[in-house]
């Protein structure tokens, strides 16, 4: 019961039935207010991309390449492991010697541009996440302010987290494992992937573990505002365990079965802590309503 007066109370405002508290706004209003805060969204995010592009060379060569590089840092710290924990060379990946062609008169220069404009997002993106937190703040009330304190600071640090596992655990594992596949026992095969290809496959797999990382604060989300429960997430644990293996499918462009465990295992915790974070906010609006009513 709680939960559902929550969501419509919810809906509610957010469709402006309580004009009257939020100062009776207008829906030009709204859109005024929603114009400025894409328009310093946008201007945050060029002013990163021209500060990466100004730096290309470098970011190309330190950090785009990286994970190719033989002496890149997860490369020793996955060997040192091995040798400390007793595996041997187990999880010593053999160097990558990648080198990349380019087809298209473009290809370099709309490369830069692509490079700088992801890069621009990633480091914009706490300040997004506070733009679209000022356009959804007059929606809430004094009490559901004060339960979101910080969130900007969890969403950033949720997101940085998966981007930096994606892209120090999960995308050394899977350009070393399709580097290294070969097809035929003739040794006929020149592998030399386009650049267009290689920058989608690890701005997929960052910005995929970076989105995928926000589960829990997708949860605690959902369920402040009535829609979801943690007896929900419990009865279609299953399910969500399939969806969470085909995500994880999706993120690794590597076939290979442990990449894609990589990719679950921190998935399935997240889901885990998903559960209890919404059974503690389902169990405090429980309280609430019944000191209420």
């Amino acid at each position: 019961m709680a939960i559902e007066s929550q969501r419509k109370s919810f809906f509610k405002r957010i469709r402006g039935l309580q004009g009257v508290e939020d100062g009776e706004m207008s829906f030009i209003d709204h859109l005024e207010a929603l114009r400025w805060h894409i328009v310093r969204s946008v201007l945050a995010v060029l002013v990163f991309a021209i500060a990466i592009f100004l730096n290309i060379d470098w970011i190309f060569d330190n950090v785009i390449m990286g994970p190719t590089q033989e002496g890149f840092i997860s490369y020793k710290l996955f060997c040192a492991l091995s040798h400390k924990i007793g595996l041997g060379d187990s999880l010593c990946m053999p160097p990558i010697a990648m080198k990349i062609q380019v087809t298209t008169v473009s290809g370099t220069f709309m490369s830069s541009i692509s490079i700088a404009a992801i890069g621009g997002v990633l480091a914009a993106f706490p300040y997004l996440c506070w733009e679209v937190w000022r356009f959804v703040k007059p929606a809430l009330k004094e009490q559901e302010l004060k339960h979101t304190r910080g969130i900007i600071f969890w969403v950033s640090f949720f997101f940085f987290m998966g981007a930096a596992f994606g892209y120090f655990m999960l995308a050394p594992f899977t350009f070393n494992f399709l580097y290294n596949y070969s097809l035929g026992s003739q040794q006929i095969l020149d592998y030399k992937p386009m650049l267009s290809d290689y920058l989608d496959s690890i701005i997929d797999i960052t910005l995929g573990s970076g989105v995928a990382f926000e589960l829990p604060m997708a949860s605690w989300v959902l369920a402040r505002i009535g829609l979801l429960t943690a007896g929900f997430l419990r009865t279609y644990r299953k399910y969500a365990y399939i969806a969470l293996l085909v995500l994880a499918a999706i993120i690794t462009p590597s076939p290979d079965w442990g990449s894609q465990m990589i990719v679950c295992v921190p998935l399935f915790l997240l889901y885990e802590i998903s559960v209890i974070i919404a059974a503690r906010v389902n169990k405090k609006n429980d309280k609430k309503w019944e000191e209420w009513s």
